[in-house]
């Protein structure tokens, strides 16, 4: 009963912490043409605005700019290159939370400045998804179903040598994200997937977990959970930016989402869905580097002789 009621209690001050009255640590933006007379005072009433958070960089162009919005490099950019008014462009694809605040920010600046300036966004999210969860929500059950999956393999299926528990785990892995994506693009409609992406993402994700859990089913046996359900669900869902985005979590969450499967998943399934063409290679080394760090202790733990005096029935 104590161990439920701990894990009870952190797995709602996990996401209490991370998600409650989020404040701006630091925000990443582009300010194009800094030289003109109106950037500098309306960039710094918008950061004050925010509390200081803003972290300013300056591109020459505004194209360079807007490839720095779509990299997810900066989550805004500030656009003085107009005679007319000032332009601040966001992406809600990047963080809802973010684009939302920033715009707020940049109304209020205008009226204390007495300017005019608009705000684009030049990345929405999709008309199913309006508040950005979905892809979150995806993440949760590959994660989920991925260590659970694990959990019946290894109950059900104790026989199983290395190799046919890690051929399982990838089986059911490819499976179940089929069946995530078909359910969410193809059933419900919600997100219109890049389907093989967005597919392959899921299942490198489950498969990541459940060789997690193997590798500390291996390591801790009966007790196995316990640092799987840390690492994955009071550690890596809050810090995966799926809910709160980065820029808006406690700093050492926020560096340590991006080492976890569930940040890395929903890192790049958020550059599949809003940024094709901008995926980056980090998001799968993670995964990889987790599958691989979970696999080669399960083969070295089975292969162990202290492993095969424990399993050996005559012992």
């Amino acid at each position: 009963m104590g161990i439920l009621g701990t894990a009870a209690a952190l797995f709602a001050g996990s996401y209490t912490y991370a998600s409650s009255n989020p404040q701006p640590e630091y925000i990443p933006v582009a300010v194009v043409d800094s030289t003109s007379s109106d950037t500098a005072p309306f960039v710094q009433a918008v950061d004050e605005v925010l509390n200081g958070s803003l972290q300013i960089r300056h591109d020459s162009s505004i194209s360079t700019a807007q490839d720095a919005l779509a990299e997810q490099d900066v989550f805004a950019i500030f656009d003085a290159t107009s005679a007319s008014t000032l332009v601040v462009d966001v992406s809600s694809a990047s963080g809802l939370t973010v684009a939302s605040s920033i715009g707020e920010a940049v109304e209020q600046a205008a009226t204390d400045l007495g300017v005019e300036a608009g705000v684009t966004d030049l990345h929405p999210l999709q008309d199913g998804d309006p508040h950005g969860l979905t892809i979150f929500y995806m993440t949760i059950a590959s994660v989920v179903i991925g260590f659970v999956g694990a959990v019946q393999l290894g109950v059900n299926a104790k026989s199983l040598r290395p190799g046919e528990r890690i051929a399982f785990t990838a089986a059911y892995a490819v499976f179940a994200g089929f069946t995530i994506v078909a359910t969410v693009d193809w059933l419900l409609g919600t997100l219109d997937l890049p389907f093989v992406e967005s597919w392959g993402i899921l299942a490198l994700t489950m498969f990541a977990c459940g060789m997690v859990y193997t590798m500390f089913n291996d390591l801790f046996g009966r007790w196995a959970m316990l640092p799987t359900w840390g690492l994955m669900i009071l550690l890596g869902n809050p810090s995966s930016g799926g809910v709160v985005a980065w820029p808006f979590l406690p700093q050492w969450l926020a560096v340590i989402g991006g080492w976890l499967p569930p940040g890395a998943s929903v890192n790049a399934q958020h550059t599949a869905v809003y940024f094709p063409g901008h995926q980056r290679a980090w998001p799968f080394l993670v995964l990889l580097g987790w599958a691989a760090l979970g696999i080669g202790v399960h083969i070295a733990r089975t292969r162990s002789p202290r492993h095969d005096r424990a399993t050996d029935p005559a012992s």
